[in-house]
């Protein structure tokens, strides 16, 4: 108990464990609550010897399935997690691992195992299912795009009732197992909430033929493409210059998907105070200037909430539709790797052009028209999957992607590159053989094909192919 010295101050008595203040507070009701255990990644090595201890006692002494021990080389990966579960006291009562499925980069495939819990801890308090909805919440915090897990078969039960699905039986230690897999859906539930909504929104309008889906339209008559975005306000609020700089790129690369060379860009622009609207200007200004594109006009109005869009327009007498692709063809990204995440936009956009050269802007701009492909579109707010979604899409066709071949910065996971708005990204549509895009500093490889089908199938290095898009992106149909 504290006490009050002469001068008023209090002295605290030292203790040598931290005190439950529930329990000082005397609230029983709530002590007699709070759950059974609790789940964290292994602390050190006294948490590492627990957990493996537990496996020892349950793997090799319970159920006999290994004759000496159950270490194997994902213990010794350092990529590989630990979550464990503890009582109240601190005692590690139950674990799992899960990591990269095998030494090579990771690739965002991942798998659990090594489940356990405690014969003490094992009952009504659910730890073993408690453990494995931390493992799926934790892969998918990593930016895991498959994650599977071998389990007993007569654990099946309980994966099957946490949502997993069973791919096909399988044996280890002459046991049969399972082949399960944690259904993760990110790409597909970006594509449903950016894109959608589209079909039913736009069934009242009619873009030219051969153009359905398309990000710019032809201008009839001309040989004139026009390309309209607006940017989120909430990004015009906390980020104006990054705001302007962003409007001129994605009307640039919107052009640059159809092969049109841009003539100038129009901005309508509504800021609470001058300050603030000179901000967005300075970085459209800035833009403007790297890609070397002029200002033709616009509209600025005050003292209202932000909001900011840019029309561009360009011209080609060849444009390339984003629904030019066939069954068969080829599917090439081409993306620029520099750069790095926008502070404050970690894991959803990649900043590839602000350090950029003129030269190198115009050289990645320009060569959708240098190339010709039969199809393009440029990555999107939908990401890399669901954008090639809406490419199958308008070309009738279903996609399949390569994940061990997709084109990717070494600061971005997988989950996260293929869900991210990646700064300049063309994906292409071809025969295969055809010559890639000659886009300066960007790199490109051929990562999969059209087929025959709707949605985007992702392909891993042991040919299993996950569903990435189950359907149509958009519901606008074929180009045709």
């Amino acid at each position: 108990m504290s006490s009050v010295n002469l001068d008023g101050s209090v002295t605290v008595p030292t203790v040598d464990a931290p005190q439950d203040i529930l329990a000082l507070l005397g609230d029983r009701n709530t002590l007699a609550r709070r759950p059974a255990f609790h789940i964290q990644e292994a602390d050190g090595t006294a948490d590492m010897a627990a957990y493996r201890e537990l496996r020892r006692a349950a793997f090799v002494q319970e159920q006999e399935l290994f004759a000496h021990h159950d270490l194997d080389d994902h213990d010794a990966d350092p990529r590989t997690v630990v979550l464990v579960a503890k009582d109240p006291e601190g005692t590690v009562v139950g674990g799992v691992r899960l990591g990269p499925v095998d030494h090579a980069p990771d690739l965002g495939w991942w798998q659990g195992g090594r489940l356990v819990v405690a014969r003490r801890a094992r009952g009504p308090h659910g730890i073993g299912a408690a453990l494995v909805r931390a493992a799926c919440a934790r892969a998918e915090a990593e930016g895991v795009l498959r994650f599977d897990a071998t389990v007993q078969t007569r654990n099946e039960v309980l994966f099957r009732r946490l949502g997993w699905q069973r791919v096909r039986d399988t044996t280890v230690a002459d046991v049969p197992h399972v082949l399960m897999r944690w259904p993760i859906g990110c790409i597909a539930a970006l594509a449903a909430a950016t894109k959608s909504p589209l079909g039913p929104l736009l069934t009242a309008l009619a873009p030219p033929p051969g153009f359905v889906g398309d990000d710019g339209a032809p201008v009839p008559g001309t040989d004139v493409i026009a390309a309209c975005d607006a940017i989120v306000p909430s990004m015009v609020e906390r980020d104006p210059e990054w705001a302007g700089w962003c409007a001129v790129l994605v009307n640039t690369n919107d052009l640059a998907a159809m092969g049109a060379a841009p003539l100038g860009v129009l901005d309508a622009l509504g800021a609470r105070d001058a300050a603030h609207a000179a901000r967005v200007l300075a970085g459209l200004a800035g833009a403007a200037q790297a890609y070397d594109i002029p200002v033709l006009g616009g509209h600025t109005q005050l003292g209202v909430p932000a909001s900011l869009s840019v029309t561009a327009l360009g011209r080609t007498d060849r444009p390339v539709p984003g629904g030019g692709g066939r069954p068969g063809h080829a599917v090439r990204l081409t993306a620029d790797l520099g750069g790095g995440w926008r502070p404050g936009y970690r894991g959803r956009q990649w900043d590839s052009t602000s350090h950029r050269r003129t030269d190198e802007l115009r050289a990645m701009t320009g060569a959708v028209a240098a190339a010709q492909p039969a199809a393009a579109k440029d990555v999107s707010m939908a990401g890399i999957a669901g954008t090639l979604g809406m490419l199958a899409e308008a070309s009738g066709c279903r996609a399949v992607l390569d994940v061990a071949a997709v084109p990717r910065p070494e600061a971005a996971t997988v989950g996260d590159w293929f869900t991210c708005f990646p700064g300049f990204a063309m994906l292409t549509a071809d025969e295969p053989g055809a010559p890639p895009l000659p886009a300066g500093p960007a790199t490109g490889a051929v990562c999969g094909e059209l087929t025959e089908g709707e949605g985007v199938g992702l392909r891993w290095p042991d040919g299993e192919i996950t569903e990435a898009v189950m359907s149509t992106v958009t519901g606008m149909g074929t180009a045709a």
